[in-house]
């Protein structure tokens, strides 16, 4: 019999208290006990970007990391992005998409979307620390978030239309 320990995570700002075996990644904790599917899993090693969340604000890969490890942690997944999240000064059933998801559905940033919300999650500091990138800045932040439906072009696009709408 595998022994559960207690975990009490913020996600989204809202908090969820739960038993969870030492073993189970974040990722899956996300998607299987909390329901939050917009945190893909791609390649379980961390390489490919597609379960990116953040982890008291900052980039992190869930992926790579246990949940019993997110205990007393702050977790927004691309579900927490839209300005309808109390994140971002709106109420739940109430506004639209962030700045970020907006630019990407503008500039047709996004093909299949397996990979979208990873990339979404990793603008969101990177956009916060540096408002007006360049192109060689916003490729290199990209660069841990692997896409295989595009050249990379319409997403450089809509991080420089992310950038232009949130300042």
């Amino acid at each position: 019999m595998t022994q559960s320990f207690p975990v009490t995570i913020n996600v989204n700002e809202k908090e969820y208290k739960r038993e969870v075996e030492p073993r189970i990644l974040l990722s899956d904790f996300l998607r299987h006990e909390l329901g939050l599917t917009g945190t893909h899993v791609g390649c379980e090693h961390g390489v490919c970007g597609a379960c990116t969340i953040l982890f008291d604000g900052e980039s992190m890969r869930s992926c790579l990391i246990f949940a019993v490890q997110a205990d007393g942690h702050n977790i927004t997944t691309v579900e927490g992005l839209a300005t309808a999240s109390p994140l971002y000064g709106g109420t739940e059933g109430g506004g639209g998409l962030h700045p970020i998801q907006q630019a990407f559905w503008e500039a047709h940033g996004l093909q299949c979307g397996y990979c979208t919300p990873g990339i979404l999650m990793t603008l969101v500091p990177f956009l916060k620390q540096n408002p007006k990138p360049t192109e060689d800045e916003i490729r290199h932040a990209l660069s841990g978030n692997l896409c295989r439906c595009t050249g990379y072009q319409h997403i450089v696009d809509a991080v420089k239309l992310a950038a232009e709408k949130m300042r």
